[in-house]
């Protein structure tokens, strides 16, 4: 056994008699030597770098579980299935708006009714108004609860509303309404402003949206009105409603329709259509023939003739813009046999595709999965049936087709975008296999989804008897529920009757027996209810 005190080559140091190290062994040959003072300076070291890390992360937790009581995290907005607003003894218009009106995130419907009292405990002759009026109202798209209603005086002509774009340069909605001009906050409901309609035409179509002319932050607006031997052309300020410089006439021109469009070089175009043609009219030559003399470039203007640019030769009917909110997408021209697409950038035709009779406008979705839109169009065949076309928006050939019987007030096709880069589509008519051949085909439409994946059958959502005014199809919140709005009411504004606004979840309710199949589809009903529940829908 070696002595406690002995020094081994685990222990190399020994401390002597005189209180220094010594170093034993091998080691010891080199004499006795001092204890350096650098390891215990490191070990200090260590030690205060510990202390700071472990500061700092406590630190760090305190912030984050301070915060998160302080601020927690935003609620979504708890919405309902399905709602329904009533309305009885009213009259209600073609007129639908999705919009923000309150900090929900989830859509907003406006629409307007004419009635002796407002949901609001609010009454026409209280406003100073002959009764019954017009009311504009904004719903909560979570609950259908009323957020803002605003009396006007009747009678109702058009509503315009800016759909989102711009919100904080645009004047957000404005309505025409016995020969008046009302600008109005989609938020709160509040007047912004309001004029007597210039004197022009009677036939004024509804504003379009332009840019700061005047130059004082908002978006002004056109004014059309047309007859059948002139266009008259408008310019408005959009902060004030008061006419800017004078009435443009346009001799010769009738125009039926009229959209903004915006070059690949960035000038600005109204469109007009008529019913033959589309020209073209250059904004800032436009302005320049009002008298605004706002920069060089509209004093440059001042006195050039206005000119119009033929873009398509056609018997029109309607003009429609392919992305709602792009001011320079593809536009569709729609005429009585015939539908075309006419390219954004160049303003020249794309492709046409002949039909028998044309109904209605056509929609635009997503069917195959190369990005661009494809074109939903109705064709009338005759005998009470209509052809259903999905063309292919790069050549315009037939992707899908389907025969349903036509039932009359019926709306036209609907699409929502999914997050697997395609659309559900939203079909009305009747099937003939659901026909009943006692029951006149007037009394009862319904509305049936089809999936790009599946379209060897159709889905159907909805049962109607009442009279459609106005039917729309949207995703209510950014990346959750789509939903469709139908607004029923009596056919006649001279009528009164029972208003009714539904909203509907668009997969709610949905099963194995509203399966509805076209061909030799081999999938059996559940998997056909199974796809179309595992669909998530996006912007």
């Amino acid at each position: 056994m070696e002595r406690s005190d002995h020094a081994t080559e685990g222990d190399p140091l020994k401390r002597g008699e005189d209180g220094t190290e010594t170093v034993t062994g091998a080691a010891s040959a080199s004499g006795p030597k001092k204890r350096s003072c650098k390891g215990l300076g490191f070990s200090r070291l260590t030690h205060w770098r510990t202390a700071v890390f472990f500061l700092s992360l406590f630190l760090c937790l305190i912030i984050v579980f301070a915060f998160s009581f302080i601020m927690p995290c935003p609620v979504r907005a708890q919405y309902l299935v399905t709602w329904k607003k009533t309305f009885s003894e009213s009259v209600t218009y073609e007129f639908l708006a999705f919009e923000h009106s309150n900090d929900d995130k989830v859509k907003d419907v406006l629409f307007i009714i004419k009635n002796t009292n407002g949901t609001l405990n609010q009454t026409c002759t209280e406003a100073g108004l002959p009764s019954p009026c017009v009311f504009v109202v904004a719903v909560d798209g979570t609950d259908g609860d009323t957020l803002w209603e605003r009396p006007l005086h009747p009678e109702f002509q058009w509503a315009h509303c800016d759909q989102g774009k711009k919100t904080s340069r645009t004047w957000h909605c404005l309505m025409s309404h016995s020969g008046n001009l009302t600008a109005i906050n989609k938020n709160t409901g509040h007047v912004i402003w309001q004029q007597p309609q210039p004197t022009v035409l009677v036939g004024s179509l509804p504003v379009l949206s332009v840019p700061d002319l005047d130059q004082d932050q908002v978006d002004d607006v056109v004014l059309v009105a047309s007859n059948s031997t002139l266009t008259q052309l408008i310019l408005l300020s959009g902060k004030t409603g008061a006419q800017m410089g004078s009435t443009v006439v346009l001799d010769s021109v009738q125009t039926a329709n009229h959209l903004i469009h915006v070059t690949v070089k960035g000038f600005y175009y109204i469109l007009l259509q008529n019913d033959t043609d589309v020209y073209g009219l250059e904004l800032l030559g436009i302005a320049a023939k009002a008298g605004l003399k706002t920069d060089k470039v509209m004093e440059a203007k001042a006195n050039s003739a206005v000119t119009l640019l033929p873009i398509y030769q056609s018997n029109a009917v309607s003009l429609v813009r392919t992305k709602e909110a792009d001011d320079s997408s593809d536009l569709l021209v729609v005429s009585g046999n015939e539908v075309a697409l006419i390219n954004g950038k160049t303003l020249r035709l794309k492709w046409k595709f002949s039909c028998s009779s044309v109904i209605g406008k056509p929609s635009l979705g997503h069917f195959n999965k190369d990005g661009v839109l494809d074109v939903v169009v109705e064709d009338d065949v005759g005998n009470q049936t209509k052809r259903i076309i999905i063309l292919d928006g790069k050549s315009g050939g037939v992707l899908w087709e389907v025969r349903l019987l036509a039932i009359a007030n019926s709306p036209g096709p609907a699409s929502i975008y999914t997050t697997k880069s395609i659309s559900v589509f939203i079909v009305w008519g009747l099937m003939p296999s659901e026909s009943n051949s006692t029951k006149p085909l007037s009394i009862s439409q319904r509305s049936y989804l089809l999936h790009p994946h599946h379209s060897e059958v159709l889905l159907e959502i909805t049962n109607v008897t009442d009279h459609i005014l106005s039917f729309k199809a949207t995703l209510m919140e950014h990346g959750r529920h789509a939903a469709y709005l139908l607004l029923t009411g009596p056919e006649s504004e001279d009528t009164n009757g029972t208003v009714v606004l539904t909203k509907q979840k668009l997969k709610q309710n949905i099963s194995k027996d509203d399966v509805r199949h076209l061909g030799t589809s081999t999938e059996t009903n559940e998997e056909i209810v199974e796809a179309f529940q595992r669909l998530r829908f996006s912007d």
